[in-house]
């Protein structure tokens, strides 16, 4: 493999590194992000660092600190209702189009990943809150198979974005809103495999807007 290649490879990982923690909250809201640290941290040069803080800037996930460099982007409730909000506009559009369009194939990606989602929440309304992340994954995994057929990669590629986004939030105030929740996913795939859309829609906003709110009844986050 050519060096530039190697050199982007590892540039890359550092990247998805730094953005997951910010995401997961390992790196918090409001926190300087110092060059020198993050560099013994992730093990990478401060100039590929430099680099990677601007791509994360431009996504909105740290803001610049005029010249004293970068923080994480801090929270807000009125950050979170604008969040919320485009997931849902977003969401919601990509969602009806999937449901028209989509084949056996869109189906049995939809099936597969709430089955993954299902056993995982059955395991935290028993208790066990030791999966975190991958609960949070296959929660992406399942919203974003319903979506996957809307025919529109400028879409995906929005909703993905903002998605992460809300997700920062959710594991910030340690959101699982229990049985709701599940059973907001249950009916989700109901609709989507009956092909109704209209009810789709309306369960999905209702999942979104009662998650807001259960996270602002926590007091995690500043007003």
């Amino acid at each position: 493999m050519p060096i530039a290649d190697i050199a982007e490879t590892v540039g890359e990982r550092t990247y998805r590194r730094i953005r997951s923690d910010i995401i997961f909250g390992r790196l918090t809201p409001g926190q300087r992000l110092r060059l020198e640290r993050l560099s013994t941290q992730y093990e990478t040069s401060i100039a590929t660092l430099r680099e990677l803080l601007n791509r994360l800037l431009v996504e909105g996930l740290i803001v610049a600190e005029g010249q004293r460099g970068f923080e994480v982007t801090p929270v807000s409730a009125d950050r979170w209702h604008e969040i919320a909000q485009m997931r849902e506009l977003l969401e919601c559009h990509a969602l009806r189009q999937s449901i028209e369009n989509g084949d056996i194939e869109w189906e049995g990606r939809v099936v597969a990943a709430h089955h993954k989602l299902a056993a995982l929440e059955k395991k935290l309304l028993a208790g066990d809150r030791t999966q975190t992340e991958t609960w949070k994954r296959y929660d992406w995994e399942f919203h974003h198979a319903l979506i996957s057929c809307c025919g529109s990669k400028a879409l995906l590629e929005a909703h993905s974005a903002i998605f992460d986004k809300y997700l920062r939030y959710q594991i910030i105030a340690v959101v699982f809103r229990g049985e709701a929740a599940a059973r907001e996913h249950r009916e989700l795939l109901d609709a989507a495999l009956k092909r109704d859309w209209k009810t789709a829609t309306a369960v999905l906003v209702t999942h979104i807007r009662d998650c807001v709110q259960h996270t602002l009844k926590t007091g995690a986050l500043v007003s």
